[in-house]
């Protein structure tokens, strides 16, 4: 009898997880950079570009908080293409016509990636998270340093 209840516990818990995920769960579309070029051409609008790294807990708080806010995956989903990248990754990565990489062998902390390097030409010292939007021609509008809250990236979008 013991095990009888045991048992229909187990089945009741389970069948009460089951229920509590929700059924879909909207994410953003995130693009690789090698798609962008196409994509504007086809479509031209408004690019958020998102460098983040590893080892950055601010970072890693924008993807679990901000990047999972409905309004906010609905807003970059409609007005914008997304595209993430860890600014020390060593992927090659073919964008515009030219094969960008990161010289290290090796991944290190500080070894930034060519195009991570070449989008942030005006910038000292990277400071991540980094976050730049840029209009339909690919000229950047804001550059932000820092972690973007969910009701600070709604009043940017």
């Amino acid at each position: 009898m013991k095990l009888l209840q045991i048992g229909i516990l187990f089945i009741g818990l389970i069948s009460w997880e089951i229920k509590a995920q929700p059924l879909t769960k909207e994410a953003i579309n995130w693009i690789p950079f090698e798609q962008l070029s196409d994509s504007l051409e086809r479509n031209p609008k408004p690019v958020f570009l998102f460098f983040h790294t590893e080892w950055c807990s601010y970072c890693k708080k924008m993807q679990r908080e901000t990047f999972k806010d409905p309004k906010v995956i609905k807003k970059l989903n409609e007005h914008y293409y997304a595209v993430e990248m860890d600014a020390e990754s060593m992927d090659s990565i073919y964008f515009d016509g030219v094969l960008y990489t990161n010289p290290q062998t090796v991944k290190k902390t500080g070894q930034y990636h060519q195009l991570f390097r070449l989008l942030m030409q005006d910038s000292k010292k990277p400071t991540f998270p980094t976050s730049l939007f840029l209009d339909r021609d690919f000229k950047v509008t804001q550059r932000k340093f820092n972690y973007i809250s969910i009701k600070q990236m709604l009043n940017i979008l």
